[in-house]
């Protein structure tokens, strides 16, 4: 009868922490959410984030804490996203190609791809190559001519190291045969400034940064299939013989073991945010493209791209042993 009654104890105690656990996500949230940004400020995946923090505390009727965390590119954040408590209550923002080529690139990055649970995809950028309104490099041909006369000499800063920035950039080295110095820094926010100051020869920065720099920065080239609508009047890489696409996508993860509950009235909050025709216009203004992936669409991208980019690291032979 004791076995018995230790037994029932036992059931009925899993049972009990079962149910809470299933009442507590059922009624997630009921506090404040802390949304980490992996960049500095002023970047693309700050710029969401704002247009996102006032619909988004409407929908899920709790308040949401947009902090920075800041380092390694983003690794910093992502390492710390992996080991906090997998409550719900604390999200941050990933990116494409970033959190497939770190791992790749620096071995250890401080967590691994598939550990950063997906809630939702929200956006992408394609690359741009900026100079300065006043650079004597009209267009794509004047940067690569100069390029091939003075190898090492062209600086091209960009969002980090192991992102799309750096991966567009040694991608043109290798397309057109040149030496260009990547410089990476913080975020766009900071690279930005860079330029401006004439600190660095050009920019492999995102979309975003054509619409909102247009009177200061002349774009050379874009790194999509297809011209933007926002950019039409600059030509993509590929017209002009360079068979470059390359950019990031931005959304949302949480740390692994996050309740699939949770997951899923977070996703949801997003994919209504990201709908909304005030959010929509804002992000068709400053040169976003908006995307709408859930958690599965995500994971599935996630996956996909991980693949893509292996093989494009193993031939430029950047992958950490």
């Amino acid at each position: 009868m004791r076995r018995f009654a230790g037994g029932s104890l036992v059931f009925l105690t899993v049972l009990c922490l079962a149910w809470a656990g299933a009442a507590s996500a059922a009624g997630f949230p009921t506090k404040r959410i802390t949304y980490n940004i992996c960049f500095n400020p002023g970047g693309e995946s700050d710029i969401t984030a704002r247009f996102q923090e006032q619909p988004l505390k409407k929908i899920l009727g709790v308040d949401i804490s947009v902090n920075y965390k800041i380092g390694g590119g983003g690794a910093l954040c992502w390492a710390e996203l992996v080991t906090t408590k997998p409550d719900g209550y604390t999200i941050a923002g990933h990116n494409l190609p970033h959190i497939a080529l770190q791992p790749l690139e620096m071995g250890n990055a401080g967590y691994k791809t598939l550990d950063l649970k997906n809630i939702y995809m929200f956006e992408s950028t394609p690359n741009l190559l900026l100079v300065r309104s006043d650079s004597p490099y009209k267009t794509l041909k004047d940067f690569v001519e100069y390029a091939k006369k003075t190898p090492g000499a062209v600086t091209v800063g960009g969002s980090g190291t192991s992102s799309a920035n750096d991966l567009g950039t040694t991608m043109l080295n290798k397309a057109a045969g040149i030496q260009l110095t990547y410089v990476p820094f913080g975020g766009t926010g900071s690279a930005i400034p860079a330029l401006l100051g004439g600190h660095v020869t050009a920019l492999m920065t995102y979309s975003t940064m054509g619409t909102q720099y247009a009177g200061k920065f002349r774009a050379l080239a874009i790194a999509s299939e297809t011209r933007m609508d926002v950019l039409g009047d600059v030509p993509t890489f590929k017209e002009q013989g360079y068979d470059i696409v390359e950019g990031a996508y931005r959304g949302v993860a949480a740390p692994p073991g996050t309740p699939d509950e949770a997951i899923k009235v977070l996703a949801d909050a997003f994919d209504k945010v990201m709908k909304d025709p005030e959010v929509k216009k804002k992000m068709d203004q400053n040169g976003f493209k908006t995307e709408f992936m859930g958690p599965e669409a995500s994971l599935a991208l996630v996956k996909k791209k991980m693949v893509e980019y292996e093989v494009i690291m193993k031939d430029l032979g950047r992958i950490k042993k």
